[in-house]
Formats: C-alpha cells, structure tokens, sequence
C-alpha cells in the first residue's frame, strides 16, 4: 500500500513537470529549460531527495526534445550535485539535498548561546604578507597570470581605436559611479546567460577588480563589531583586507565539500558574514556542494547575515559546464557577489564588478562615489564594446582550451619529475603547493618543473 501511496506521488510529481510549456524559439537553449525546470522541482521538493529521474530517453520522449538536451541537462544536475548516478540504475535526486528553507526555519529551535569560538591569530599585515603574484621574470608558477592571443589582441586593438576615435561627451564629465550603462548591461546580460545570476543593471556596480570589490563591502557592512567566516585554508588577501578594517576573522574548515557550514555556525555563532568561493574554492579547488550551498543561505537567512561570493574563476572550469552561481540559488537576497574581468581578459585592465543586492545598494553606491568617485569611462567604454561585439565570449573559449592544455602539461611534468615526492591534489591538512600555469607558454612549463626538482631533491 505505502509503495502504491509512492509510486502516485511520483506520478503527480512528474505530470507537472511533463506540463512544462519549452520556448523552442527562444534565447534559452533547451537544455537549461529543462535543467532549470528539474532543478526548480527539486529545490521545492517537489521531487523529493532519492527520487528516482526519470530515463533520458523517457523524458525526452515525454518532452517531445532531442536525447541529447536531456542529456545534457541531467549532467549539469549532477554536476552541480542537484542528483546522483548510480551505474546500471540511473539518476536520482541528491538524497543529502536538506529540506526547504521555509520547513526548516519553523522547526528549529534557537542554536546554543555558548559555542566554542576558533582561535585567530590576527598579524599585522606588513609582517605576514606574501604576493605569490609579484611578477621579475618569465619562470612559473607565481598565480595572477593570464595570456592572451593575437587574435584577442587584433580585436582589443580595434576596440579601443573605435572608442578613442569617438571620444563622446560622456568621457569629458562626471558620470555614475556604479559605472557605464552600457559596460552594466553586458556584464548583467553575460551573468545571467553564463553564471545564472539573477540581476538587473541597476545593482551591478563596477569596480577594479574583485580587492576593490571586497574594500567596499566591508566599508558598508562593518559597524565596529563585525565578525566573519573566512575559508580555511582560503585566499589570505581577503583575510588580510578584513584584518586591516578591523573585522574579527574566524577560520572556517573546508573540506571536499567546500566550506563546513556546521562548523561556521558551532566555532562562530555570532559571525553576520562570510567570504566565501563556492563554484572554486582558494587553494583547494573544490565546489562548494548543493547541500552546503542550501545550509548557507538558510544560514544567512535565518541568521540576517550576509554572503560575499567571490566567483573570480568561474569563466575557466575545464570539465563540464560552469556551475551556477550561489547568488543565483539566492530567494533572500542576502548573498553579494563579486567578479572580476582582469582574470578572464589581464590584470592590468582593472576592472571587475559586484552584484549587490537592492537593501545594500544606495550605501554601496555612496562608498563607490567617495573613494574613487567613478571607473574610467575610457576603460568601460573598450571592454563594452569588446563584448557586445562577441569578442569576449569568444576570447575565453579559446583560452579555456589553452589554459587547459597548459594545465595537463603541468600535470604531466609533475608526475614524470616528482611522483615519487608529491601528489598532484592537495589533500588538507597536509602542506601543498599551489602552482599558477595559465600565465606562461607551455614550453616554458617542462624545465621549470625540472628546476623544481632539483631545488626538492637536493
């Protein structure tokens, strides 16, 4: 009977979905129609964890689509860990997916007053400051490289000709401080399409990158008495920048499954932020997954905390499809996120944005017009015709593949000179190496991967 009850509620749970009305003619591919209709069904449990997908041929059929959209729609799923494959039985719902936040919040009972809080060794930053991005010769494998080809070059050329060439009244005066309508409209447009952030133009504010970013949330959200989670390991620029403002630190552990949430919420109860790396996480590389994604922002929630998601390296996953944002999974606009164009394109191109959410806008825009008033407009004005001429999207697929090969070339030279000593996945809490390629020519990579052996076995 209990099996019979089962089987109905998965029927019911199906013909909604098998309703769904998919734009055939629209900007969404298919793919992400049903990807997003799955992962919607999911998120409200609908389709509840353990749940039994349906076969890709089954819902294709059903769907009146190619296999193949389906396909490509249920390995984002598992991807972004929304499902789980088990060989020879199919696909099925995450089953550690936790519930609903709405659920969730009525039931839980306030967390204990006295929790154990990490300890912080807070050093001034002049005496435990390190740049693994200073750059005095051509030799890996400082971090903050990037390469671009003579193709990307040609057309960047272009681009700033056509603009110098033009020279509008809006570069002779004062403008936004959030930055140029146009350069905010490709970034939304690129966001949305690319990383499934939900944003309007009016709440992206451009700045010099993701540092700059980070300086300005923290001037709006300290108050005197803020204290946040930080990754552990995690990028010690953030750290540093929160120390500097006076903001207390609390180390969080990460683990293969990105930052602990029940440890943040056990060590630092009290804590109202967290900076986070969710979609690549600094050092380690890792995803923060779907069951800890859902955690924070019931946390942040519940907790009116706020999350920084600093997305620096989306554009460069070698593997599969990028993962969708964490903002974008974001019903409470509690999360801020921060990206950066100086790693997909260079860094001396200084430009970068923050994604803010509307209760955070008005002081965000006030800090942003006092400390450097506005971005360059001349700046703005290349990079946004750089990509609403399709040069950009074009220019990091070609590096993807570059980067790539310079990766495995990496790889491959580690494991040839020093198999014996290292590994090449850093497994915390042991010392590791972490190794910058994407700057250098690969042919550069094999001999200095040698003078590292040298320098570690002698």
């Amino acid at each position: 009977m209990q099996g019979s009850h089962g089987l109905k509620e998965r029927r019911r749970s199906w013909a909604s979905l098998y309703a769904w009305q998919l734009s055939r003619g629209g900007d969404a591919p298919l793919f992400r129609q049903i990807y997003l209709e799955v992962r919607a069904a999911i998120l409200s449990q609908d389709l509840r964890p353990g749940t039994k997908l349906p076969s890709t041929r089954q819902l294709a059929a059903q769907l009146k689509v190619s296999r193949s959209a389906v396909v490509s729609a249920y390995d984002q799923l598992l991807a972004e860990g929304y499902a789980s494959s088990k060989v020879g039985s199919g696909s099925y719902v995450a089953s550690d997916l936790p519930e609903p936040i709405e659920g969730r919040s009525a039931r839980r009972g306030k967390r204990p007053a006295a929790a154990r809080r990490a300890a912080t060794a807070e050093v001034p930053l002049s005496r435990n400051f390190v740049d693994v991005t200073v750059q005095s010769e051509e030799r890996p494998f400082n971090l903050g490289r990037t390469l671009v080809d003579a193709r990307t070059m040609e057309l960047w050329r272009r681009s700033s000709a056509r603009v110098f060439r033009s020279l509008g009244q809006d570069h002779l005066g004062y403008s936004d401080p959030r930055g140029s309508l146009a350069l905010r409209k490709a970034i939304c447009d690129y966001l949305r399409a690319a990383r499934a952030v939900r944003c309007e133009a009016e709440q992206i504010v451009v700045t010099a990158g993701t540092q700059h970013a980070l300086d300005l949330i923290i001037r709006v959200l300290h108050r005197g008495d803020l204290q946040a989670w930080v990754e552990d390991p995690g990028y010690s620029l953030t750290r540093q920048a929160l120390i500097a403002a006076g903001v207390r630190t609390r180390p969080i552990p990460v683990d293969g499954q990105g930052i602990d949430v029940a440890a943040g919420i056990r060590l630092a109860p009290k804590a109202r932020a967290v900076f986070v790396t969710p979609s690549h996480q600094f050092p380690t590389g890792v995803a923060l997954s779907m069951a800890r994604r859902l955690a924070l922002l019931d946390w942040a929630r519940e907790g009116k905390a706020w999350i920084v998601e600093d997305d620096y390296a989306s554009e460069f996953r070698y593997g599969g499809r990028a993962l969708a944002s964490l903002q974008g999974l974001d019903q409470g606009e509690r999360v801020i996120y921060v990206g950066t164009l100086n790693k997909a394109l260079f860094p001396g191109l200084r430009l970068g944005y923050a994604v803010v959410p509307p209760a955070l806008l008005t002081a965000f825009i006030t800090a942003r017009y006092l400390i450097d008033r506005q971005p360059s407009s001349l700046g703005q004005a290349v990079i946004a015709d750089f990509i609403e001429e399709g040069h950009f999207a074009a220019h990091l697929r070609r590096m993807r593949l570059q980067y790539r090969d310079q990766r495995d070339v990496l790889v491959t030279a580690l494991r040839q000179r020093l198999g014996e000593v290292i590994t090449v996945d850093a497994a915390p809490p042991r010392p590791a190496l972490v190794m910058g390629f994407s700057g250098y020519p690969r042919r550069l990579i094999p001999p200095a991967v040698a003078r590292l052996a040298t320098a570690l076995q002698a």
